[in-house]
Formats: C-alpha cells, structure tokens, sequence
C-alpha cells in the first residue's frame, strides 16, 4: 500500500503525469488514465491497483497510437497491426484495441478496400491486377479484394492515366510517345491488349489536337 504524495505533469508532447507514492516517483501514467481513474493526492493505491493502473496505461497508449496512425488515412487491419507491433504492444492489448475501433467503424476492411480503389481510381488510375496485388499487400482477404475491384474498367482506366500522361509527352515525337505511353501504362499493370488500344487512341487523338491535359 502507497499513499500517493504528488501528481506531476512531465515535459514532452506527451504531457504523461507524473505518479510520487510516499515522496518517491513510482511511474507514469497517460493523463487520460489519471482523469479517468480520478486519482489525486493522499489516495492509497494496492500493489493490485497500481497493476491495474499501469495495465491501463498500457491500453491508453496503444489507443493513441492507433487513432494517431489512422489520423492521416485508413488502414486495413492488417497495417494497423504491423504498425501497433513494431512500436512494441503486445498482442493481447492490440486485439482489445482493434476490437474497440472496428466497434466504432474506425478499422474495416471492406470499406478501406473500397476506399483504396476509388482513390487510386481517382488520383492515379491502375490496372484491376495491380489494385488487387496491392489491397493483398495490405492483408486484405479476397473476396473483400474481389468486391472492391469488381468496380474497375480497365479500358476506362487505362485511358484516363494515359491522357495525363500524354500531356507531359507533347513534345517528344511519335515514335517515342508510342513507347513512353506504353511503358507508363505497364507499370499501371494494364495488359499488353488494353495498352495498345489505349496508344493507339490517345495517338489519334493528339494527331487530331484533341489530347487535354488531367491531373493524374
């Protein structure tokens, strides 16, 4: 048993409090813990409590972190994980915490699946293929993958990324604008046949001065 003789705001972005028991720091905790707990001076903590609090801690932290990461953008289940394991959360903390966010609708993978594919249909269009090779790279399963690329015309695609292209190639002659589109279009993961259709008809439509410029 402790009696707690200081709460103490420590430096850092963190601002993590500070815990003195009988005059003596004994850890810190996340001041979401503290507020929660309602813990102040001359309270009296258990072994047992003092466990619970830094177990709590634990969670808090985890918490954080990934309400943090997913700040910037989805992310599938699997990409949360990684990311909670490799800053050191063990696995039990990390399923609670997962298990909270998909309650609240913050972790899916169906919608991250979709997401993925209308943005990259959007900002940078690919193949169906390499959609799919990517949302399996972020441990997607497929018939999640499967639904979310369903969605996905090559043919439009490819002519989309290729107009925004094109613009970038007004200056280089045909022959060169033949290869350089052609390549572009493979590393987007269209198939040879879509590609050369796609050429073909963004060449006829710069020959006939009808290429605009898109923002890829």
């Amino acid at each position: 048993m402790g009696k707690i003789t200081a709460l103490r705001t420590g430096k850092g972005r963190s601002q993590r409090v500070n815990i003195y028991l009988d005059g003596k720091f004994a850890f810190s905790l996340d001041p979401e813990v503290v507020a929660r707990e309602g813990l102040k001076t001359e309270q009296s903590l258990s072994a047992e409590q003092v466990k619970v609090l830094i177990e709590s801690d634990r969670h808090q932290r985890c918490l954080s972190a990934a309400t943090r990461y997913l700040s910037y953008r989805p992310r599938s289940e699997s990409e949360l994980k990684e990311r909670l394991r490799r800053r050191g959360f063990d696995a039990e903390i990390m399923e609670a915490v997962i298990s909270r966010l998909k309650e609240q609708g913050l972790v899916d993978d169906v919608a991250f699946a979709r997401y993925w594919a209308e943005n990259r249909e959007s900002f940078s269009p690919r193949s169906r293929w390499l959609t799919r090779v990517e949302l399996r790279q972020k441990g997607i399963a497929e018939d999640i993958i499967a639904e979310a690329v369903d969605v996905i015309d090559d043919e439009a695609s490819a002519y989309k990324a290729a107009l925004g292209k094109a613009h970038s190639l007004r200056q280089v002659d045909d022959e060169d604008f033949r290869h350089r589109l052609g390549e572009y279009l493979k590393r987007r993961g269209f198939s040879y046949g879509v590609i050369s259709h796609t050429v073909e008809q963004v060449w006829r439509d710069r020959k006939g001065g009808d290429v605009k410029p898109e923002t890829e």
